[in-house]
């Protein structure tokens, strides 16, 4: 997705399509059925998922639901399913499937630290220190219990500052709980050892101790962050990674959590559009201290994606939709606090409701299962393409990266978007290709 071919080394996998052949172990999907099945004329969709995802696969021209064990060309599955099928399915060329299959290196909180922070030594090693700060958008994080020794040193260099606990694999702000004094976690560490004969019975639950930001940005007194969704179609050298959606929200506070607030409105909710947020800031700090947030914004899917180029195993059937969590400082600074590989596709107003409509129609688009794409387009909707084996320029052309200095990527995030007409022209365009060429 993100990664470059200069980064591409021989510590990067990939998972090539098993032999159709005598293993009565696989189970095949796609499968043709002469020149009837090559040309498509329908998509076969599977989902388990019931939420505003299955009204878009299901309104979606010429796309019909299969159900149980039936022959499926798109299957949006969950995490398990990948976790207990994914080695043993054969898939056919054009077939597509809505995760990688170690997606986690990325969307686990520990092994997300663990890959930032051997990428940015990296970095320093190979680029110099000025490259590797492009790294810092992210706390100071201690694995626990292993690195709890680490952490401890670090706590006594800085007393009096406030750390948070989160637990590596849950989400919806589930198991987290802030401390300043070392005793206070003192119970919880107790509570993580068992003895030698339990241990393999009661596994010990991983958490992540994070320096807590003080100084976080707030509107009308409220701590919030972003949601940005960002697409990857690849992580093999040609990778594709399409940025932030247009169509986003800002949190203002966790939604699982203010959901259970008594003064909580199921209309209203608690979201800002992305746009709304970017002009209100604009009109505070001006446009380009915005710009500069924006395109460090721009940094942090680039470089965190990089990070696990060389470990994630990448297979042509497979794209993931990532729901990026970022947190801004008073200082306008933007920084990762996780990324997730099944962001909540279940609407909680009319308003989110459309927003993630539009987000998965656009994401069906840039998967391209009817092939009417030529591989050149820029923007699909509210995706903008921003890296392709190395950076898009927003200017036409091959861009000269020598100097990187008038280089701007194609990104506009929180910026005025007429979706619906840029895909109207988009579709036109390609149906008059078409015609032309045949």
């Amino acid at each position: 997705m993100v990664p470059s071919r200069a980064l591409l080394g021989p510590g990067t996998t990939a998972i090539r399509c098993p032999k159709k052949s005598q293993n009565q172990n696989y189970k095949g999907h796609g499968l043709s059925k002469g020149k009837e099945r090559e040309q498509r004329a329908s998509i076969r969709f599977k989902t388990t998922l019931v939420n505003t995802l299955m009204d878009v696969l299901r309104h979606r021209p010429g796309w019909v639901e299969v159900k149980d064990e039936g022959e499926w060309d798109f299957y949006w599955c969950d995490v398990s399913w990948l976790r207990e099928n994914f080695d043993h399915t054969y898939m056919e060329e054009h077939v597509r499937i809505s995760h990688f299959r170690n997606h986690y290196e990325l969307t686990r909180k520990n092994y997300m630290v663990k890959n930032l922070k051997r990428f940015r030594k990296q970095l320093e090693r190979e680029e110099g220190k000025l490259e590797a700060a492009k790294c810092d958008f992210f706390p100071k994080t201690f694995e626990m219990p292993c690195e709890y020794h680490l952490f401890v040193e670090e706590f006594r260099k800085n007393p009096g500052i406030t750390w948070i606990m989160k637990p590596v694999a849950r989400s919806q702000g589930k198991g987290i709980f802030l401390f300043r004094r070392l005793k206070d976690i003192m119970d919880w560490r107790k509570d993580t050892r068992s003895s030698d004969d339990q241990k393999d019975d009661i596994p010990v639950e991983n958490y992540v101790a994070q320096r807590y930001i003080e100084n976080p940005y707030l509107i009308g007194g409220r701590k919030f962050d972003l949601r940005v969704y960002v697409l990857v179609m690849s992580m093999f050298a040609e990778c594709l990674l399409w940025s932030g959606h247009r169509r986003q929200y800002v949190h203002l506070t966790n939604v699982a959590v203010q959901k259970t607030s008594p003064d909580y409105h199921p209309k209203k909710g608690c979201k800002w559009m992305l746009q709304r947020f970017r002009q209100y800031l604009a009109s505070k700090h001006g446009p380009e201290v915005v710009e500069t947030l924006f395109r460090d914004m721009d940094n942090i899917f680039v470089k965190s994606l990089q990070s696990v180029q060389k470990v994630i195993i990448s297979d042509k059937h497979c794209f993931e939709l990532y729901g990026y969590d970022i947190l801004i400082d008073q200082d306008l600074k933007p920084w990762l606090l996780e990324v997730n590989a099944s962001p909540s596709l279940t609407a909680s107003s009319q308003e989110d409701y459309e927003l993630k409509t539009c987000l998965l129609e656009d994401t069906l688009h840039v998967v391209d299962m009817e092939g009417r794409l030529t591989g050149k387009e820029k923007r699909v909707g509210g995706f903008d393409l921003m890296w392709n084996d190395g950076p898009v320029s927003r200017e036409e052309g091959v861009p000269d990266l020598s100097g990187m200095g008038n280089f701007v990527t194609n990104t506009h995030l929180g910026c005025v978007n007429d979706r619906k007409k840029q895909l109207r022209q988009l579709f036109y365009s390609l149906q008059v290709q078409k015609k032309a060429s045949s």
